[in-house]
């Protein structure tokens, strides 16, 4: 049989790196990087292979299951769709609308249909009680982004390509890809700053594989970044460093700065963050004297207990040093559909969750409070539940009292093709088609591109007979929760079925800045370069009166708090716990592949020489890791690359739940990080879950 080569993008993680795929319509025979495609240019990690292991994978769902005396049974569509659609509505009639609960996993937002369309469903659910990753990843960004530029899009990155002193706080882009920043080829881009005479510093509780091919790599103590950056900004204040600019004149909330920052000099903040006062000035001063200088934040600074006021103070010490939307600073992309204009602008504490009272934001509580929203008795309780893509139980905190919260629901449906440790409490499973069997059109991630691209691809392989996209799924669903009682609603149920993602997307794109079309994008298998980010602000600013508002009356009022860990910082005894990730892993949803996952075990707990020989631990002997919430036993590496008085365990794994069936990843199982993170650490603005910087106690644990 001829073999035939399609052209797409990775849509695994933010990098969308372009794919060459050769196939012979029934078989996937390579999968290579798109040497041709204008952003990645030929590069893919090793994820990209995953995504002929997920089409193929036996364990991946082809049909609905049902949960009948315990035991999963096959249904068909119809009746599977009948029975959600009858069991939902049944306990929103007896409790009301906010008894049942919905959460979106990640993988949403590297799903074209799913962006497009899950509103509908959505809104036929009318509940308030809706929960995603987004609390456990990046909600600070988004905070910041609607508060001071008026969008909770609107966030900028790193103009990687021409930068020339890259500050990076507790981010890994070696293994990430990029993380807030869509940047295909990292290596190749951190390499060519150095080759143009540039400098990348790293700072970070882990020498992690972005600090191993940075120029310098300082630790720094979990926690601490806001005091570090404190530090920094009353450096610049004090010697004169505060750079005038352009924006600034259309920036509120400057004034009065400087005092804010007065208790947080090099000297005060050095103990507590591990980082000398001489260190500090010659980070300021070196930043000063760059001409195209940026500093960025991402998963290590976000999920902490200071999450929103470290990326505040990122983006505030840009600001004052003239690197914001200016070339080789932190910029804004044009991307091919303007998704702001299709968006809303986002919006803060509207209303609070019943049990803790923690804020909303756009409609979503943190996910921090899910299992005490289901668990907790009382008017409001969620007794059914929805999951889309997700899974909680290995993504966000205290994995075991979501495993006793999601026993307890009246009701649970999935939509997802695995039957993993979250979709095992469901009692349907409604599977969505593989990632090949549908079209891809990256609508987040060009929004967050450090160069401007687009590229559009049709599915690989036909959907199977009788079988559902997510957003056939999201649209039978809302019909059925929402049928049309007049003709003007069914109108719209007819409209809806004819607006698929295409000519929704096709429509996206003819409205965007560049004025391109779904035919066009067909044409350029390889994507379309729409060149090197440029300036935008103040015209390009969301708020009306196109300034930038500081608000610095809601986020500096966290600078009491950070006082506080000031002073309280001199146990320098207690033991703290981070995360960390690898290029081979993505969250929890990739270990089911062999390639992947073969090899040196990567579950351990890292742990530096120094507090292993105090404990009288050896390399590979079984560690104790205990947590307010909980206790795991992992195997101990030990090794430099950690800081003295941390502990490092990687994220997703844990696949050693029953009623999993998920092959390869139970033979790699690991333990689960979030199985020691706490649901009651937050981060006090925005209330992101705080997963780094967690107190545990270490105890040698039996072989």
């Amino acid at each position: 049989m001829t073999s035939t080569i399609h052209h797409r993008t990775c849509n695994l993680c933010e990098a969308i790196c372009g794919l060459e795929i050769e196939h012979d319509g029934v078989q996937i025979l390579s999968i290579k990087g798109d040497k041709k495609d204008p952003f990645s240019r030929g590069h893919i990690c090793p994820k990209a292979v995953a995504l002929k292991d997920i089409h193929e994978d036996p364990d991946r769902l082809r049909q609905p299951l049902k949960k009948v005396d315990g035991h999963w049974q096959p249904i068909d569509w119809d009746e599977a769709l009948d029975e959600v659609a009858q069991r939902l509505g049944a306990v929103q009639h007896a409790h009301g609308h906010d008894s049942v609960g919905v959460y979106l996993g990640n993988p949403n937002v590297h799903n074209t249909g799913s962006m497009l369309f899950s509103r509908h469903l959505l809104h036929a659910l009318k509940t308030r009680n809706r929960f995603s990753a987004t609390s456990v990843d990046q909600l600070p960004h988004h905070l910041i982004a609607h508060k001071l530029f008026g969008h909770q899009l609107k966030i900028p990155v790193p103009d990687i390509d021409h930068c020339d002193y890259f500050l990076v706080f507790g981010a890994n882009p070696m293994a990430s890809n990029g993380s807030i920043m869509t940047v295909p080829d990292v290596r190749h881009r951190l390499k060519a700053i150095r080759e143009r005479g540039g400098k990348i510093v790293v700072i970070d509780p882990r020498r992690s594989e972005t600090a191993e091919v940075a120029s310098e790599h300082l630790f720094i103590r979990p926690g601490t970044d806001a005091l570090l950056l404190a530090a920094m900004i009353h450096e610049l204040y004090a010697s004169g460093k505060v750079e005038a600019h352009r924006l600034h004149e259309s920036t509120d909330g400057l004034d009065g700065l400087e005092a804010q920052f007065a208790p947080f000099s090099p000297e005060a903040v050095a103990q507590a963050t591990g980082i000398s006062a001489l260190e500090i000035r010659r980070l300021v001063s070196e930043f000063s004297a760059a001409k195209h200088a940026v500093a960025y934040g991402r998963m290590g600074v976000s999920v902490q207990p200071f999450g929103t006021l470290s990326q505040y103070l990122i983006m505030l010490f840009n600001l004052l040093c003239g690197r914001l939307d200016e070339t080789g600073g932190l910029m804004f992309a044009r991307p091919a559909v303007d998704t702001l204009s299709v968006t809303g602008p986002g919006n803060f504490d509207r209303s609070r969750s019943r049990v803790r009272q923690l804020p909303s934001f756009s409609g979503e509580y943190p996910v921090a409070a899910l299992a005490e929203e289901i668990l907790t008795p009382g008017e409001g309780q969620i007794r059914a539940l929805l999951t889309v893509a997700g899974n909680p139980v290995l993504s966000t905190p205290n994995g075991r009292q979501l495993d006793k919260a999601f026993d307890q629901l009246d009701f649970m449906v999935c939509i997802d093709f695995y039957l993993n440790e979250t979709t095992r409490h469901a009692d349907i499973i409604l599977p969505p088609v593989s990632p090949l069997e549908r079209e891809h059109y990256d609508v987040i991630f060009h929004l967050l591109a450090v160069r401007n691209s687009t590229r559009y691809a049709d599915a690989l392989f036909e959907k199977p007979e009788g079988s559902y996209h997510d957003w056939e799924i999201f649209l039978a669903l809302a019909d059925r929760l929402a049928p049309a009682r007049n003709l003007k609603q069914k109108f719209n149920q007819i409209s809806r079925r004819f607006l698929t993602p295409k000519r929704l997307l096709n429509a996206l794109l003819k409205r965007g800045p560049y004025k391109l079309s779904l035919k066009q994008l067909r044409t350029k298998p390889h994507g379309i370069d729409l060149g090197p980010l440029q300036p935008q602000l103040p015209a390009g600013l969301a708020h009306r009166d196109k300034r930038i508002h500081l608000h610095t009356d809601f986020f500096l009022q966290d600078l009491k708090r950070l006082q506080n860990l000031l002073a309280d910082s001199g146990d320098s005894e207690q033991m703290l716990l981070i995360g960390r990730r690898h290029v081979r892993s993505n969250n929890s949803w990739l270990h089911n592949s062999q390639r992947l996952v073969k090899g040196k075990p990567r579950c351990t707990a890292q742990i530096h020489p120094r507090d292993a020989a105090r404990m009288g631990l050896n390399d590979g002997q079984n560690l104790r890791i205990t947590s307010r919430v909980g206790s795991v036993v992992v195997p101990a590496e030990i090794t430099e690359q950690i800081m003295p008085g941390v502990v490092s365990m990687p994220h997703g794994w844990g696949h050693q739940r029953e009623g999993v069936h998920l092959r390869v990843a139970q033979e790699h199982a690991g333990v689960s990080v979030n199985d020691l993170t706490d649901e009651q650490s937050l981060d006090a603005l925005s209330g992101n879950a705080a997963l780094n910087a967690l107190p545990v106690q270490l105890s040698l644990a039996a072989s």
